[in-house]
């Protein structure tokens, strides 16, 4: 099966030795993406009660941990950072990880935390706005010598970004399923759309809603590639998928449907075919999804077993 199989590693509840451990095995076992998530607060939102890393600094770590696979944060929301800072720390990651970085942006959605550190966290009409200023800014430090841009939220003026990125073209990637403004967004600045926790109808209908925005905004759409995040809910018999299940509608309470319908909650001779749902529904890469603690014998068997099976099929 042609697809690339990712890690997304929630940087919570585990000491830092405990992480780069984790990313070490998964450089190791060829994984081919790892990423991390812009939060201050654990996800699901819970008040700030489970230790924390913030996503920039946590991000050197894994670049200069790892070796092979592609690094990124799925995704920075562009309200905690000015855009030409992220272009900056972009470029510098890209350096420390030897040309391996990604780049994911987007609208935002953890509230509480962003409330809690003192930022404003206007409608989602607003953020979509910063995040269209944000990303002509941000593409064009990446790839220009100097760029001006004067925007409503956002504003640079002759700025430079030296050194540039290693890579000709840093990927970037849009995350979200607004079909209306988001899609559209992707469209028009990105190089690749990422989809957390949905279904893989839900998917496969929202990949050819971007093919329409791409073909309206004269846009290869097989210039842009396609993934998704799904929760990490392997158990290694039916009982604890059970218990997995429970534990997705406690953590998440009224968006447990939505999270339930885009998890790994099967068994592991099941997990294979779960995946190639959304690699038929169009994911050129799916990545799963880990909040500690996680099922540690699943985990062992999804790398040893589970992905040979999908390399095979």
């Amino acid at each position: 099966m042609n697809v690339k199989l990712g890690v997304h590693v929630g940087q919570q509840n585990m000491s830092m030795p405990t992480m780069r451990s984790l990313w070490r095995r998964l450089d190791d076992a060829g994984i081919d993406w790892i990423s991390a998530w812009d939060h201050f607060y654990e996800a699901p939102p819970a008040g700030g009660i489970l230790d924390h890393y913030e996503a920039m600094t946590t991000l050197g770590a894994l670049a200069a941990d790892t070796e092979k696979a592609k690094l990124g944060c799925l995704v920075f929301y562009v309200g905690y950072r000015n855009p030409a800072s992220i272009a900056k720390a972009a470029s510098t990651l890209d350096h420390i990880s030897n040309g391996r970085f990604e780049l994911g942006l987007g609208a935002g959605w953890h509230e509480q935390e962003a409330r809690a550190f003192g930022y404003e966290f206007p409608s989602i009409g607003t953020r979509l706005e910063m995040l269209d200023e944000a990303c002509t800014i941000i593409r064009g430090m990446l790839s220009q010598e100097r760029t001006s841009f004067q925007g409503r939220y956002f504003s640079v003026e002759n700025v430079a970004n030296l050194p540039l990125p290693i890579q000709p073209r840093l990927p970037v990637w849009i995350g979200g399923l607004g079909e209306k403004k988001t899609l559209r967004l992707v469209a028009k600045h990105a190089d690749g759309w990422n989809a957390a926790y949905t279904s893989p109808q839900n998917f496969e209908r929202l990949n050819k809603v971007l093919d329409e925005w791409c073909e309206k905004l004269g846009r290869d759409p097989g210039n842009i590639q396609r993934s998704v995040n799904l929760t990490f809910n392997l158990a290694c018999t039916t009982v604890q998928v059970n218990k997995e299940r429970e534990a997705i509608r406690e953590s998440w309470g009224p968006f447990a449907s939505r999270i339930e319908e885009g998890s790994l909650l099967c068994t592991v001779p099941e997990a294979a075919s779960r995946i190639a749902e959304y690699v038929d529904a169009g994911a050129g890469q799916v990545n799963i999804a880990l909040r500690a603690p996680w099922n540690e014998e699943a985990l062992t068997a999804y790398i040893e077993e589970v992905i040979p099976a999908i390399r095979a099929m």
